[in-house]
């Protein structure tokens, strides 16, 4: 068994710092999403009052964005851990054209939560309005912030691909990214229920 193998068999896909980075940014949200939960505890109805202000249909469809776009980013590390010496070039391309698709629905994402962004800050809410929207902003905008960056790293990912960058002994920048996608895009499945429908 060659010394790749091991490797992939032996750690989580992509460096171990951006797993550091992961596990951080996981129990970062984990603490808030406590902190909300015993907030409503305390004032029930004021969360479920505030929560009819917020419009469950653009969450909902960043959910399905989100969830498709993890999809086009997994389909591109297919491509590339599965090449060989033979075939790098075009599977670099394959990569590169699910990478677009994933580009897109981050872009997508940022889109349509600017657009409620301006509708809820259009209604003179802000952080100090109450709880419930105290933890709406911070959460939302705090996890707005990480699609930014993700949407970078893929970008990088996109343009080393563009490159034929990625062969069969390095394949780790890719995983390194994708892992950190797949956490962005767990945070906002938990996030959602959460913030946008649990009464």
């Amino acid at each position: 068994m060659s010394d790749i193998a091991l490797t992939k068999e032996k750690y989580p896909p992509g460096d171990f710092g951006v797993w550091i980075i992961i596990y951080i940014e996981l129990i970062t949200f984990a603490m808030l999403f406590l902190g909300y939960a015993f907030s409503r505890r305390g004032d029930v109805e004021l969360f479920n009052q505030s929560q009819l202000m917020l419009n469950q249909t653009s969450g909902f469809i960043n959910t399905i964005i989100l969830i498709t776009s993890s999809y086009f980013v997994a389909k591109a590390v297919q491509n590339v851990t599965n090449m060989t010496q033979e075939n790098y070039e075009e599977f670099n391309k394959k990569a590169s054209k699910w990478l677009i698709f994933a580009l897109m629905c981050g872009a997508s994402f940022l889109v349509i939560k600017i657009f409620e962004f301006s509708h809820i800050f259009g209604e003179g809410i802000n952080l100090s309005t109450n709880k419930f929207f105290m933890f709406y902003l911070l959460l939302t905008g705090f996890h707005f912030m990480h699609v930014m960056l993700g949407s970078i790293i893929l970008f990088n990912i996109f343009q080393k691909t563009r490159r034929f960058g990625y062969t069969p002994e390095d394949t780790r920048g890719i995983e390194s990214g994708a892992s950190y996608w797949h956490m962005v895009d767990l945070l906002w499945i938990v996030l959602f229920p959460l913030i946008y429908i649990i009464r």
